[in-house]
């Protein structure tokens, strides 16, 4: 039986081309070496045994030709060749900029936290 949920062609004949590239979404975490990034990707997946969801994150170091992502900044990214050893991404656009570079304490932190660097204060002891 033929599936009748998928969009018909369009009417004028011509086809769309698709190069098949994943297009992904992430946070710069790491913006020190020279037109590479290292982006990190959160994604949810569902526990196998108790169904809850959890936060997983993949590490992808994408081509930063112009060098104009700087840290904590979210990024589009997309697959491309390989360029380099660990460096298969390509640098789409840069979705939405960080506020400040004072998110410097954000270098290895986990991509989406809310307070990277954020200790409890630590009251003094009196002798």
């Amino acid at each position: 039986m033929a599936d009748t949920n998928t969009p018909a062609a369009p009417a004028t004949g011509e086809k769309t081309k698709t190069t098949g590239r994943r297009i992904l979404e992430g946070i710069v975490t790491r913006d020190k070496m020279a037109k590479t990034r290292r982006v990190e990707v959160e994604r949810l997946v569902r526990h196998p045994k108790y169904g809850k969801f959890v936060k997983r994150r993949t590490v992808c170091y994408v081509h930063d030709e112009k060098n104009e992502s700087r840290l904590g900044d979210t990024v589009e990214i997309v697959e491309s060749r390989p360029l380099s050893k660990t460096k298969r991404w390509d640098l789409v656009k840069i979705v939405k900029k960080a506020p400040s570079r004072t998110l410097s304490n954000l270098e290895g932190a986990v991509a989406g936290s809310d307070v990277p660097g954020a200790e409890p204060a630590k009251t003094e002891e009196k002798k």
